[in-house]
């Protein structure tokens, strides 16, 4: 092999080596030439958006910012790990909702077809009107006695107190006052003689010695 052919065994070793290279420069530029349009717009658009934001945006405020978040990288690490827990809890409670949720739905629903809601704001314009009408000292006054009320109440539902009550409903209906007449002491008198007048004396004096518990 002669030197000319060494020179040219050498130069098409070297063209087969550059000839990849070539071809990634080529791909390299096309590359180029298709971005290059794409990033001036990108970067007029940029300009555009911060040209609204120029007035309110000072350097010292980004480097103040920077330092902040610098000297709390702590409490932003702590931050985001919490973030990560509720995330993690979201996870986890959202197949619970998914069967939850309908329920409670429904469950209003029923409530607002029986009127619950109704009856709840009705029971707001009540209680608005009371605040209106008397002092937070009459609220206070009305409130002990009610409590005084419901021990009078709780003594009436014994079951000594509703047997009396539910006898002393029966008397009105037994009562016919259309048949009542003047009547003087002879009238009292001979009235002594009805079994049922002596009866009814009989209980009013028991009702009477009762009535005595009024004095103490």
């Amino acid at each position: 092999m002669n030197h000319e052919e060494i020179i040219l065994n050498r130069l098409e070793r070297l063209e087969q080596e550059i000839a990849p290279v070539a071809d990634s420069a080529r791909s390299i530029s096309e590359l180029r030439e298709e971005l290059t349009p794409r990033v001036n717009e990108a970067v007029k658009a940029l300009i555009v958006e911060l040209a609204d934001i120029e007035a309110d945006f000072q350097l010292e405020d980004l480097l103040f910012f920077i330092k902040k978040a610098m000297r709390n990288v702590r409490n932003l690490t702590y931050s985001l790990d919490q973030l990560k827990n509720i995330i993690d809890f979201a996870l986890i409670a959202e197949p619970l909702l998914k069967s939850t949720v309908p329920q409670i739905i429904f469950y209003m629903d029923d409530l607002e077809r029986k009127g619950v809601f109704n009856l709840l704001s009705t029971s707001l314009e009540i209680i608005k009107k009371t605040a209106e009408t008397y002092t937070a000292e009459d609220m206070a006054q009305i409130g002990d006695g009610l409590v005084k009320l419901l021990g009078i109440v709780k003594k009436l539902t014994t079951p000594e107190a509703l047997e009396l009550l539910d006898r002393a409903a029966e008397v009105p209906s037994r009562v016919d006052l259309s048949r009542a007449k003047p009547a003087g002491a002879w009238g009292m008198l001979w009235a002594m003689g009805n079994p049922e007048v002596k009866d009814g004396l009989g209980v009013l004096l028991e009702l009477t010695k009762g009535l005595s518990a009024l004095k103490a």
